[in-house]
């Protein structure tokens, strides 16, 4: 099937469970450089023998926060008809402190950011400007859960970046992590419309309306220029590129993925990201049955993908 005969609700359910499966199969591999990993034909679900895999007592198809806020914010938007702030950081926080949207309950592998901004929501810090905004503060937390906005969203371009920028800032509020944000989502929408060069138009519409909305246009600059390396690491701006490379250099959603791990690192962010971008490229039809089959949670996944649907 050619990309441009893949249908939208493919598309939207193969984005979903990419950015799913992306983030699980990652987990065991994070925090190992990227020579310390396994060549990419033996990268798996399932570790091969002997591998020292991360978060050894997590089961093997378990999602981790990127998957766990990427459905928080789902539902939120579902329930709320729109981006409610106050609804999500309240999502955020039933998640951290009782496993909300978290396989098994469990939960696991908080970023340090993300884990002040919760502190600060707690204290009662307005969800609009919890997050730290100091620019060393440009992690990826808010990327790696932003997709089901764009899966989700029906208005225009303008509209889109706003929301993909404001959706960050109860735990990442530089304008980076924003901007980062919000091309995630128009390059999201474009592969969503089966458009071939979704990065470029992504661009040129995040440079075009981008200042429109009050982004800063030197950020955007920063975000759209790719890093002299690319390491997977957890910097927004590293994250983006380690996953657009992983996307373009791929033929498929599984060699996607193993060339986002192949990075190292911060491996089940950057599957994640770029994971999600590879189900709507090639449709969950083409999401290998094998990892569909060993993702766990579907019991939490599977309502909100209805709705999600139902919503479109």
């Amino acid at each position: 099937m050619t990309s441009a005969n893949i249908l939208l609700s493919d598309r939207i359910v193969g984005g979903l469970l990419g950015l799913l499966i992306g983030d699980a199969v990652g987990v065991p591999y994070e925090f190992h450089k990227a020579g310390n990993l396994p060549p990419a034909d033996e990268i798996d679900m399932i570790p091969p023998p002997g591998f020292p895999r991360s978060h050894s007592d997590i089961l093997p198809g378990t999602w981790s926060d990127d998957g766990a806020q990427a459905l928080c914010l789902l539902a939120s938007l579902l329930a709320c008809q729109g981006l409610d702030l106050h609804d999500f950081s309240r999502r955020l926080l039933e998640w951290a402190d009782r496993g909300y949207c978290a396989v098994d309950g469990i939960v696991f592998d908080i970023g340090l950011q993300t884990s002040r901004a919760l502190n600060a929501l707690r204290s009662g810090s307005p969800a609009q400007s919890s997050g730290p905004a100091d620019e060393r503060e440009n992690g990826n937390g808010s990327l790696m859960r932003v997709l089901p906005l764009a899966l989700w969203h029906r208005g225009d371009d303008e509209e889109l970046i706003w929301l993909g920028a404001r959706q960050s800032l109860p735990t990442h509020g530089h304008s980076r992590s924003r901007i980062a944000c919000a091309m995630y989502c128009l390059w999201a929408r474009y592969e969503l419309e089966g458009i071939e060069d979704s990065w470029q138009t992504a661009s040129t519409s995040l440079r075009k309306l981008g200042p429109i909305g009050g982004l800063d246009k030197r950020e955007i600059e920063l975000v759209l220029t790719p890093p002299a390396q690319t390491h997977g690491s957890g910097y927004v701006v590293d994250s983006l590129w380690s996953a657009r490379i992983a996307v373009d250099e791929s033929i498929d959603y599984a060699a996607t993925i193993r060339r986002a791990i192949s990075f190292g690192n911060d491996t089940d962010t950057t599957a994640a990201i770029a994971g999600g971008i590879a189900g709507i490229r090639h449709g969950a039809s083409a999401i290998p049955p094998i990892w569909q089959k060993g993702l766990r949670g579907r019991e939490l996944l599977d309502p909100l993908l209805r709705a999600l649907i139902n919503a479109r």
